[in-house]
């Protein structure tokens, strides 16, 4: 890309001062800074990445700076294994998720920019309907999305929203921990997996001995992990997740189809019992610059739960699109019009962040 952010006064052409650099980069609003060998630092912003006006870094530069981050016990599991994930907060700057690893001409760094104060449900502009569903008492909400899609505010944002009118045990399981919570009405203990747990599989089995009322899962990654949030979500457990798919039908049958076939059918009865929501989520490129986030929202009902449980999962979005005023649910291709006819995004990013652009396509030719 020839466009480049011009870095402030001072910048040293000598090795850069992360810390400085990092400060920087939040200045720009970027939501991603990448480090590569052979390459000027780049950030990202709406999605697109953007060099800084600063020198090609070399592996020396790089390791440098990427040291500096981090003591020697996380030196030395990043040298064993190639690979780093960690979270840190600089002092008057912000909080920051980074991940290390090895590329042919050396380490490569990218870090995502964490804000320090949580915004509300409302001030991230979620729907009204999100604070109904942090007050059950139990049941499973899913939040799902790419990456880089905002699922980690979101479930952020329900969380601060719990924290500030219930009280409640919250226990976080995260890798690594994201955003920290300053204890307010609710309780929180937040782990660290690799840090403070061995796994997310390790926390949850003894989580339910922790005495919680609200359990976060950072990523249900295998069967075992999804199992035992559905174990916790039955018995009498408020448990939020998230999973890296794009719809929330998609969302049911990929829970479904991490386990054996004979196990499925055990599964499909838990969810249909215990699933309150899902809530499938991307960041699309606003006009004029930001991001506005599109949410796909499945709300379970006795209908909902029927087809899950008799696997009829496809005929779940055609149950979304009905009686939408009474069941708060929506599809993806209604906020995308929606949105088009605000004129808040172009229609070539619509269909291209759209998890039905065949649908897309026909309802835009309608209007």
């Amino acid at each position: 890309m020839s466009e480049q952010t011009t870095a402030p006064e001072g910048a040293s052409k000598k090795t850069i001062d992360i810390k400085k650099l990092l400060k920087s980069v939040m200045a720009f609003k970027s939501s991603d800074l990448h480090l590569v060998v052979g390459s000027e630092p780049q950030i990202r912003i709406d999605k697109e990445l953007r060099p800084l006006n600063l020198p090609k870094l070399n592996a020396k530069e790089i390791e440098e700076m990427a040291y500096s981050l981090i003591e020697d016990k996380l030196k030395k599991e990043f040298e064993e294994h190639n690979e780093l994930d960690f979270s840190f907060e600089l002092k008057n700057i912000g909080r920051f998720r980074a991940n290390y690893y090895r590329t042919i001409g050396g380490i490569g760094c990218a870090f995502r920019m964490i804000p320090i104060d949580i915004p509300t449900l409302d001030e991230y502009g979620n729907p009204p309907i999100f604070k109904e569903l942090i007050k059950r008492e139990k049941g499973l909400i899913l939040v799902t999305g790419p990456t880089g899609s905002g699922k980690s505010t979101t479930l952020a944002s329900m969380l601060h929203e719990l924290n500030l009118t219930e009280h409640r045990h919250i226990i976080t399981v995260e890798d690594p921990v994201e955003f920290v919570h300053t204890n307010i009405k609710c309780l929180f203990s937040q782990r660290d997996v690799g840090t403070n747990t061995a796994s997310f599989s390790a926390a949850l089995k003894y989580a339910l001995r922790q005495d919680p009322d609200v359990i976060l899962i950072g990523e249900m990654r295998d069967a075992e992990t999804i199992g035992a949030a559905l174990t916790a979500a039955e018995t009498g457990h408020l448990v939020f997740g998230t999973l890296h798919t794009n719809s929330a039908p998609g969302t049911i049958n990929r829970i479904i189809d991490v386990f054996d076939g004979e196990e499925q059918a055990q599964v499909r009865a838990q969810l249909a019992t215990s699933l309150v929501a899902v809530i499938s989520q991307t960041l699309i490129p606003q006009i004029g610059g930001g991001k506005v986030a599109t949410q796909e929202i499945l709300i379970t009902n006795p209908a909902v739960q029927n087809q899950i449980r008799e696997d009829k999962v496809h005929q779940i979005y055609s149950q979304m699109q009905l009686n939408q005023q009474e069941t708060h649910m929506t599809t993806q291709s209604q906020q995308l019009i929606e949105l088009l006819q605000k004129r808040t995004i172009t229609k070539d990013h619509a269909i291209k962040n759209s998890n039905r652009p065949e649908e897309l396509i026909k309802l835009i030719e309608g209007l």
